[in-house]
């Protein structure tokens, strides 16, 4: 690397600028004191953020008779504490507007509730229809119908048609005639089912 490249001619290094001591002694603020105020106290309460510059022995005097509620009363002062558990910022109690007036129409009855602009007054009037939820699934359904019975049968109704339907369609009972057996066998199978969910 040259150092006595024409390159570094253009590079810009910025002048050492060093900074000379400062010459400015505070003065303790303490009456008829000549020390440096090297040490801050502050100078109380409503003037936060301004400080009083006190040598050592000055600035030990003054905190060790320091009050920030000095000339403020018992309940001021509870206040104060209140207030400072949320940062002193302002809140309202729960259910109630800015304004300190509650939501509700009537503060006695939880369900009513002021709607000055009517956003919920359409809705409330009209009641939905609910949807009917299917009692069984499909498969039970489509057993059900094969009985020629409905959702609404409870398993001794199931069971009684089941009787009737096997006594009416088994051979034996129809003199040995075989045309009605592909029924008896879907009967006998939607029946089957209907016990294996365990609602026969």
């Amino acid at each position: 690397m040259d150092l006595n490249s024409p390159l570094f001619d253009r590079i810009r290094v910025k002048p050492e600028h060093r900074e000379e001591p400062r010459e400015d002694r505070v003065r303790c603020n303490f009456p008829a004191c000549e020390e440096t105020g090297e040490f801050r106290a502050p100078m109380g309460r409503l003037r936060e953020g301004q400080y009083f510059c006190f040598c050592l022995d000055h600035v030990r005097q003054y905190n060790a008779s320091y009050n920030y509620f000095n000339g403020m009363t018992d309940d001021a002062i509870a206040r104060f504490q209140r207030d400072d558990l949320v940062g002193h910022r302002p809140t309202w109690s729960m259910g109630v507007n800015r304004a300190g007036r509650s939501f509700r129409e009537d503060p006695a009855d939880p369900k009513s509730f002021s709607d000055p602009l009517g956003l919920f007054r359409a809705r409330s009037h009209r009641a939905r229809p609910e949807a009917k939820q299917p009692r069984y699934g499909l498969a039970a359904s489509r057993a059900l119908a094969t009985l020629g019975l409905d959702d609404s049968a409870d398993s001794a109704t199931i069971k009684s048609r089941y009787k009737e339907l096997v006594k009416r369609l088994h051979p034996d009972a129809n003199g040995g005639d075989r045309s009605s057996e592909d029924k008896l066998r879907e009967i006998i199978r939607a029946y089957n089912h209907l016990k294996s969910v365990k609602i026969a």
